[in-house]
């Protein structure tokens, strides 16, 4: 308690030696009128920067004692930790379900990729077996089975079947290398020639004293063609030498009502003989003929019909082929008929091989024809590949049966089909230029 001094006088003692004690509310009288001011001049003299800041939280909290003692009582009250940064938590790897629809689509897929791979295999065997019942008309589809694997490769790999992609791929390339060249050209026509075959004299007819000729093969499907349509096709397109396959006698009678020797006056026409391959080949030309034959080389289906042309200083044997179509009961001449065109290989002439030879590209027996001497025009030039069966029906053409072939001592290119009335095949059109 505080002690008088004097009469009348009243003092309080030097609190500043001593730390603050609780005080009684009833005891704080004197000088101060409530005991709130005496605690608020307690922590006042020991606390002075909590004057400063009074909205620091730890000034605030500091009111719910009664001085600064019991303040120091409360350590935790005197510095407030921040509160750590939340961590945000690793994101929870969550597996997707496969769809068992897509599950069963990928079956199938896998099922038609064994189909791919199976045919494809067929492509390779070797020259001399492919003519084996079946082989050929499948082999024939090769070029389609491309777009296939490249679809199963796209839906492989949206729906995560590596192991299907990666055998789509490969099929896929093989695909590709085997089809390269029908669209990148590994020959090409000068621009005299392109040039060239659209040029025609007085006449109307074309320039035959250059090197460069407009050619066109085309199987008339037992003589039922349209002959107008032919000899349209022949003076719009300029045609210097024509190819004709499955002729009949009144075919060749009507050609020539029609008349095709005024457009082409020159021509051979092979013998036609019982059980022929739908009929006679022939070879019509702008300039005259030279070492004609009407059976060239053996072929049980049809005879071959050559004749020599000349195209500028170049002489050129041009040749209408038909061998039998790979049928059920006809492989075994089918091949033997490819296998006497291959025998070409060992003249000397400067040879051009025009007509449907019932076989593709992806044939062995075919590729035998050409072997290091002889290329197909169409897989040389880089146009695309060049349908040509069946046409006139309401299924588009799938197969390149119809070709030119000849030696690296001319270039072909310009390549087209056109649908002539009354054919199950398209013609094949192209540019010649000789060397």
């Amino acid at each position: 308690m505080p002690q008088r001094v004097g009469a009348g006088a009243q003092s309080y003692p030097d609190t500043s030696q001593f730390p603050a004690q609780p005080v009684s509310a009833s005891a704080q009288g004197g000088a101060y009128s409530n005991g709130a001011q005496y605690r608020q001049y307690q922590q006042n003299r020991q606390y002075p920067q909590y004057q400063q800041y009074p909205q620091n939280p730890q000034y605030q909290q500091n009111q719910q004692y009664s001085n600064g003692w019991q303040y120091q009582q409360y350590p935790q009250y005197q510095q407030v930790p921040a509160a750590a940064p939340a961590v945000a938590a690793a994101p929870k790897r969550t597996h997707t379900r496969k769809s068992p629809k897509h599950g069963f689509l990928a079956l199938l897929m896998w099922l038609a990729t064994a189909g791919i791979v199976c045919i494809m295999a067929i492509r390779e065997i070797p020259f001399g077996i492919d003519g084996s019942r079946w082989v050929p008309l499948i082999a024939g589809f090769v070029p389609w089975l491309a777009i296939a694997s490249a679809l199963f490769l796209l839906l492989s790999l949206l729906w995560h079947r590596r192991l299907l992609a990666v055998v789509s791929l490969v099929c896929l390339i093989f695909q590709v290398v085997w089809h390269i060249g029908f669209f990148v050209p590994t020959t090409s026509l000068s621009d005299e020639a392109k040039q060239a075959v659209t040029q025609t004299d007085a006449n109307g007819l074309p320039i035959s004293t250059d090197k460069y000729a407009r050619i066109m093969t085309f199987n008339t499907t037992t003589g039922k063609a349209d002959v107008n349509a032919i000899i349209n096709e022949v003076r719009e397109q300029h045609v210097e030498v024509l190819c004709l396959q499955e002729m009949t006698e009144g075919f060749v009678q009507r050609l020539e009502a029609a008349g095709i020797d005024n457009v082409l006056p020159y021509h051979i026409v092979a013998e036609l003989h019982h059980g022929d391959n739908g009929g006679c080949n022939g070879i019509w030309s702008l300039s005259p003929m030279q070492n004609v034959s009407g059976d060239l080389v053996e072929v049980d289906a049809s005879r071959v019909a050559a004749a020599t042309i000349t195209l500028g200083d170049s002489q050129v044997r041009f040749v209408s082929v038909h061998p039998s179509s790979p049928t059920r009961g006809n492989q075994g001449i089918w091949g033997e008929g490819l296998s006497s065109l291959s025998s070409l290989k060992e003249y000397d002439h400067t040879y051009v091989l025009m007509g449907d030879f019932n076989a593709t590209w992806d044939h062995a027996n075919f590729r035998n024809i050409l072997g290091s001497r002889f290329v197909d025009s169409s897989q040389q030039s880089g146009g695309g590949f060049h349908m040509t069966y069946p046409a006139n029906s309401k299924i588009p053409p799938l197969i390149e049966i119809d070709h030119i072939v000849h030696d690296k001592g001319v270039v072909v290119g310009d390549m087209q089909t056109v649908e002539l009335a009354g054919s199950d095949h398209r013609a094949l059109l192209a540019t010649l230029e000789a060397q």
